[in-house]
């Protein structure tokens, strides 16, 4: 079922976001296992050292993007979260332009509490800016949409890479946020 702004879409548009909404899984060929690479990016969280955090992430992504046959983009993490009256911001991918590569930016702490987040969360969001890639340069979308589609997606590539959610919810039940991403040189998806 499409968000309440499908709307206001223009057609071409609604194309776009239908197309999107179509895709729900993104199936690991058989023998790929990135468990170990998944799990380095959470020891490396516990370390709490952005540049090795940095790294097992630019590792997995980049295991990612040769999997998916898209361009490679690279990893910036950062300490801690920005945040305002709109929330706080986990994520964020910059798709490349015409100084070099993609980028996804992750904050590997809270706003608040300034407290190393979560390993999951941290892996669902670099998973999620992962997919805004895909989007782009293994989809071809002109557009990258948060829709239904998305997030299961994003869950099923999550599962591949990191084991079922131990909490029992299924990430179709986790609520979704509205923000859309627009390719061109100063576009970017904000998570």
């Amino acid at each position: 079922m499409p968000f309440a702004f499908y709307d206001r879409l223009s057609p071409a548009r609604r194309r776009i976001y239908d197309r999107s909404d179509a895709i729900v899984e993104l199936p690991l060929p058989a023998g790929e296992d990135l468990t170990p690479l998944a799990g380095a990016v959470v020891a490396s969280l516990a370390g709490e050292r952005e540049g090795q955090v940095q790294h097992a992430c630019e590792r997995l992504l980049g295991e990612l993007a040769r999997i998916f046959a898209a361009p490679p983009l690279r990893a910036r993490v950062y300490a801690v979260r920005p945040n305002g009256d709109w929330g706080e911001l986990h994520g964020m991918y910059l798709p490349a332009d015409e100084e070099g590569d993609a980028k996804v930016e992750v904050w590997m702490r809270t706003a608040q509490r300034q407290k190393v987040v979560a390993p999951r969360t941290f892996l669902r969001t670099l998973v999620h800016e992962f997919c805004h890639h895909l989007d782009y340069e293994h989809f071809g979308l002109a557009e990258t949409f948060h829709t239904e589609g998305f997030y299961k997606r994003e869950s099923h590539l999550l599962a591949q890479i990191a084991g079922p959610s131990s909490r029992g919810r299924p990430a179709e039940d986790q609520p979704p946020s509205t923000r859309t991403g627009t390719r061109g040189a100063k576009a970017q998806s904000s998570s």
